[in-house]
């Protein structure tokens, strides 16, 4: 009776994958998608969760496979509930001035065109469903706050990502959509294996930073997603407790 329907993306490995498998242990139905078709088979096959799990391949920088997509998860599952907005992509650590514009429209089309498609998408399904509404979430991170060094393109966007959230909250309240935010610092995944050998600090010195695991990044998610729509959550900070976000360095 309250099994939601929810959309991930990027949910091929990190972040995204542990947040489909949390979604999937509550017994909710999730729709799967990623560039990577065998990384997506990978996580359903680790659910378990047999016709609850459906995977289709899409780049969400691309309207055509955005499209598709919506259209594949509502043929699949008749509704919306809950869509994560998580697919990202980061640049090459180099300084300002050579940021190739390759690197800075790349990363600009996934994080932030990309979830402009999705989110445009899963409101106009929000709206025309019965019963109407559902809830975005976007993954925004610690840079949506701070930026690291030599991070321009992915803190930019990561900003943007904060405008989206609140245009989205405030232009869906009349159709019981809410929109909420997760900023996240140092989930242990593939792409944050070098927090433990060391990072760029402010100061410019390296250092070693620790790190959570990407499941209580999940456990966070659902709290989100499992508000009732009269309530949100617009923003909330999940972290590795001891990171050096909070103070001065």
């Amino acid at each position: 009776m309250n099994q939601k329907v929810i959309l991930v993306t990027g949910a091929g490995s990190g972040i995204g994958r542990a947040v489909a498998l949390a979604f999937l242990a509550q017994g909710d139905a999730v729709m799967l998608t990623g560039r990577r078709l065998a990384a997506l088979g990978e996580t359903a096959l680790i659910a378990n969760a047999g016709s609850r799990a459906a995977v289709h391949a899409a780049d969400v920088a691309s309207a055509h496979d955005v499209a598709g997509l919506f259209d594949a998860a509502i043929t699949r599952f008749g509704r919306l509930d809950v869509l994560f907005n998580n697919a990202g992509r980061g640049a090459p650590p180099v300084a300002f001035e050579d940021i190739a514009l390759a690197d800075w429209q790349g990363t600009v089309n996934v994080n932030l065109t990309g979830a402009f498609l999705c989110a445009q998408q899963a409101v106009r399904q929000m709206k025309r469903q019965s019963p109407r509404g559902g809830r975005i979430i976007n993954n925004g991170s610690i840079s949506a706050h701070a930026p690291r060094p030599n991070s321009a393109p992915y803190t930019a966007t990561k900003h943007a990502i904060t405008g989206l959230t609140k245009s989205l909250a405030l232009d869906g309240r009349a159709f019981d959509i809410a929109c909420g935010q997760i900023d996240i610092g140092n989930a242990e995944t593939a792409l944050t294996a070098q927090m433990k050998r060391g990072v760029p600090q402010a100061d410019g010195h390296l250092a070693p930073e620790p790190v959570m695991a990407a499941e209580d990044v999940a456990r966070a998610v659902l709290m989100m997603a499992n508000l009732p729509l009269n309530a949100n959550v617009p923003f909330m900070t999940v972290m590795a407790s001891a990171m050096p976000f909070i103070g001065r360095g």
